[in-house]
């Protein structure tokens, strides 16, 4: 199906006159219901075969049993695969897998033992499918001609209770060709080489005695395996192809009575002499570190080195699992006895981390690897990182590699945020050398590895290599190249970077509009896209082939485009050795690129807005000329239910007159001489979201056109911030919106809800403090007093929240020592005996974002004072609740105290008396 190219500015007349004249069409349509959210199907996962041919996606609703859909773009021939999810094609297309989940009424009926998923295989030459069951996971050959199947462990030998960790289980390679099957038992670890010459595989069975590597040879009698290396009570692991010479790199270890695992030796196996080589021996690694099967390898695409990694010898006793066993005798009066029970943490002013950051880091740290490369040219390996440097990105050059450090500045991560000392190392010798240090933001390795360009204090940064010359390729540009809209404490940042030029010519850097190209060897500086700034359109590269290095200096990218003031999105295409671009899409809708298949000029995307759904379309190439819709979801919203249209609105902020914009969404059946009830939703920056779809979900965020089906008018607010004044420059950024809905004669001003969650949830906690404008207000996750959050944690990540309010989200720019009367002036909780507006409260008991404990100081301080407060406590819930009961429970009770206080409706008894507490 296609459709027409509209021009701009047609299309920008066409969508104004319709939003001034709205249809008075829908009152038939029915309300959007919570039994039909539930039901409600998403697209998830598209695939595309290789060849473009073939395209598969997930089709799940919010609640129940979904299915795979799988279509023949050329032909329209379709499949389904009842149950089937996250789908895979192979190469050649014939063949569609995927996870077949169990059905919904099957897992909830489950007890003990809950049903485990299986798989599809769907012939699409015929439609014919072949099911397994108990199937944890599966792969296509890059050939296209096999499928690998990993089952679950057998219940049989789950049963027996192994404490061999390592144990493998079954494993069926199958012809999709034949249908042949071959019967692996005990894989522990298997992988394809990229040709699908070979199948490598690593078996831990139960007595060990069969422990080894093999292989099948895809090309030969496959129902042969053949032996690669096989030793007792060994394991082998990490297996890794150089898909250019049929290399196969892994680590070998001797695991001892307790199933653990001593240290590993690094080897490789070459296929067409079938010889095996110790590159790197246990024995030959310093005796400070260890070289172990937890590991990572990698090779570089030309073969030439593989990247390892090193263990600290101080690590590797905190990965075993041994246990100490009980002395054999006890004397009760013993104080090494008695303190070997102790249970104590000691936090140190001068520790690096905090103690919350420290165990929640723990797991990570201690299984820690410090890469390591060898050559395979002239036999030789040579660490890389260490403690003091511990990150190396690899790189494809011969010469160099990035490594960062993060080390000196662990402490200030508390209440600054996160720096980075940046290093050039080089790859013979590991000889490192400090390019940049303290830096925000990240650097960057060009593909050759002769520069690095970073960003720091607002101008772009080229530092070359081998001249060790540092150039400022921004300064001297009259636009701006940091965050035009930054309202954070900390430094204001970049727009980033969008790839280089082959032979590191040329690093491309985006300013807010346009994409830049300097020249490496001048720094000279060409604006690529040229019309951004003068269109307020934010163009940025798709990057089509992910795989893709560098780009050539005549290539035509693909760009998408986002009109910061219209919030519109289109599709163009720039020639790199030219400047300016060509429009290719441009309507009024948002479009995000999907893919592109690698044998292939077909694009995939998807188109929506908020009355639209985001189906799948497909153009045969960036001319976009041919575009279609392939997929046909929620076609008729208007028809089916009183779905609502959205526009935009522009009002001036309170006191600086700034414009803020916000989307408004009315009713189908919107009457202009009638005022509404209005759900005001709304976070940072929320106007775009008239040309995005909403999700359709029972959950802790409003599922706006259901509201607006209820005949509410939907308000998304942007915010202004300022540092040091979040909570009022919230207020002075929405109310005089609100206002303004009144006086365009659209909102009732006495049936004004306000909703907000997490941060905005902090923003209605103090609005309803500083005004009475509003009839109710929803505040889910809210930080209700700066001065106890502010030395709080975030569980989550076991960080301290000081730098989130003296740096990023929380805005107040300074510690609670130099701006006491900010944490105050900005927390609810000091202004709760101002609040007239009834208040609905939710935490998660879980919460690892914000501590469940700001709600409970927000409700004492109104139940103290006698404020109209309801405070719901979702017990073992996280920041975002996760189980279902909850999050329909909660979006019912939403609509529920809304209902009441904005237009009358009988109150619950949740409401009006509480529920008692009677047990769990």
């Amino acid at each position: 199906m296609g459709y027409n190219k509209w021009g701009f500015h047609y299309l920008v007349l066409g969508l104004v006159a319709l939003l001034a004249f709205p249809l008075i069409v829908g009152a038939q349509n029915k309300k959007l219901t919570f039994e039909d959210v539930m039901k409600w199907e998403d697209i998830s996962d598209p695939q595309f075969s290789d060849n473009g041919e073939w395209l598969a996606y997930s089709v799940w609703p919010d609640r129940g049993d979904g299915e795979v859909r799988i279509r023949n773009v050329d032909n329209g021939t379709f499949y389904t695969i009842e149950l089937g999810d996250n789908p895979k094609i192979n190469r050649t297309g014939q063949w569609v897998g995927a996870n077949v989940k169990p059905k919904l009424v099957d897992q909830i009926k489950a007890k003990k033992d809950k049903p485990k998923q299986g798989l599809a295989l769907l012939n699409t030459a015929n439609g014919e499918t072949v099911q397994k069951d108990s199937v944890k996971s599966f792969e296509f050959s890059n050939d296209g001609k096999w499928a690998l199947i990993h089952f679950y462990q057998k219940k049989s030998i789950k049963d027996k209770k192994s404490k061999n960790e390592h144990l493998g289980t079954e494993m069926v390679l199958r012809s999709l060709e034949s249908g042949e099957e071959y019967s692996m038992p005990f894989v522990a670890e298997v992988s394809f080489d990229s040709t699908s010459q070979h199948l490598a595989y690593a078996v831990v069975d139960t007595s060990g005695e069969h422990n080894g590597l093999y292989y099948r040879d895809l090309n030969a009698d496959v129902s042969e395996e053949k032996t690669v290396v096989k030793s007792e009570d060994k394991l082998f692991s990490n297996l890794e192809w150089d898909h250019n010479d049929e290399k196969l790199a892994f680590t070998q270890a001797q695991l001892d009575s307790t199933f653990e695992t001593e240290d590993a030796d690094l080897k490789i196996w070459k296929a067409d002499n079938d010889e095996v080589t110790t590159l790197v021996a246990a024995s030959d690694v310093d005796k400070e570190w260890a070289l172990r099967t937890n590991n990572d390898l990698e090779w570089t695409d030309n073969g030439e080195r593989l990247f390892f990694g090193l263990m600290p010898r101080e690590m590797v006793e905190f990965n075993q699992n041994k246990k100490e066993e009980d002395p054999d005798s006890v004397d009760v009066y013993s104080r090494e006895q008695i303190l070997g029970e102790k249970e104590v943490d000691v936090w140190h002013y001068d520790d690096p981390r905090i103690k919350t950051h420290e165990k929640d880091s723990w797991n990570r740290r201690k299984k820690r690897t410090y890469r390591a490369v060898y050559h395979m040219d002239d036999e030789q390996w040579i660490q890389l990182a260490d403690l003091k440097m511990p990150n190396v990105v690899i790189s494809q050059n011969p010469n160099y590699v990035l490594g960062q450090s993060r080390v000196p500045y662990l402490q200030e991560m508390t209440w600054d945020g996160f720096f980075s000392d940046y290093y050039i190392v080089d790859l013979k010798t590991g000889e490192r050398k400090k390019i940049v240090e303290k830096l925000r933001s990240g650097a960057e390795l060009s593909p050759k590895g002769n520069y690095v360009v970073f960003y720091r204090n607002k101008d772009w940064h080229l530092y070359n290599v081998q001249k060790d010359l540092y150039r400022n390729l921004t300064e001297d540009l009259d636009v701006p190249f940091f965050n035009e809209d930054h309202d954070y404490p900390y430094p204001v940042q970049g727009y980033g970077t969008a790839g280089w030029l082959k032979g590191d010519e040329a690093i491309m850097i985006y300013d807010k509009y346009d994409v830049w190209k300097f020249s490496t060897d001048d720094g000279k500086a060409v604006n690529l896209t040229k019309d951004g700034r003068d269109r307020e359109l934010m163009y940025r590269i798709e990057r089509v082939d992910e795989d893709r290095k560098a780009f050539d200096e005549n290539d035509e990218v693909l760009i998408r485009g986002y009109y910061d003031h219209q919030k519109t999105y289109g599709f163009y295409t720039l020639e790199l050795d030219k400047s300016g671009t060509e429009k290719r899409l441009e309507t009024a809708h948002k479009y995000d690129f999907i893919s592109s298949p690698e044998n292939s000029d077909r694009i995939l995307y998807s188109r929506e807005k908020y009355d639209e759904y985001p189906n799948l379309w497909i153009s045969e190439g960036p001319s976009f000329e041919d575009a279609e819709r392939i997929t046909e979801l929620h076609l008729n919203l208007h028809d089916t239910y009183n779905w609502g249209s959205a526009e935009l609105i522009e009002w001036s902020g309170m006191e600086d007159g700034q414009t803020i914009r916000g989307a408004l969404i009315k009713p189908d059946n919107y009457n202009p001489d009638k005022q509404y009830p209005v759900l005001i939703y709304y976070y940072r920056f929320f106007s775009q979201r008239a040309y995005e779809f909403n999700n359709i979900t029972n959950d802790d965020r409003p599922t706006l056109p259901q509201w607006v089906s209820d005949n509410y008018v939907v308000f998304l607010p942007d915010i202004r911030f300022e540092v040091g004044t979040p909570g009022f420059a919230s207020t002075k950024s929405l109310v005089p919106g609100v206002q303004k809905l009144i006086e365009m004669g659209i909102a009732d001003p006495d049936k004004l809800g306000l909703h907000g969650h997490s941060w905005s949830g902090y923003q209605t906690a103090f609005m309803v403090t500083q005004t009475d404008i509003f009839d109710a207000a929803i505040a889910g996750a809210p930080v209700s007093n700066m001065t106890s959050a502010y030395s709080g944690i975030r569980w989550g990540s076991g960080l301290a929240r000081q730098f989130q309010y003296e740096q990023t989200q929380s805005r107040i720019g300074g510690s609670l020592w130099e701006y006491p009367e900010r944490y105050i002036e900005n927390s609810p909780v000091f202004y709760a005996d101002r609040i007239d507006t009834p208040l609905l409260m939710m935490f998660g008991d879980e919460d690892t974002a914000v501590p469940w404990y700001q709600g409970i100081e927000m409700y004492l301080a109104m139940r103290r004072l006698d404020k109209d407060a309801v405070f719901l406590q979702y017990r073992d819930e996280p920041h975002h609740l996760q189980k279902y009961a909850n999050k329909l429970d909660y979006a019912i009770k939403m609509k529920e105290y809304f209902d009441h206080y904005l237009r009358g409706e009988k109150a619950p008894k949740w409401i009006t008396d509480g529920v008692p507490y009677r047990g769990k």
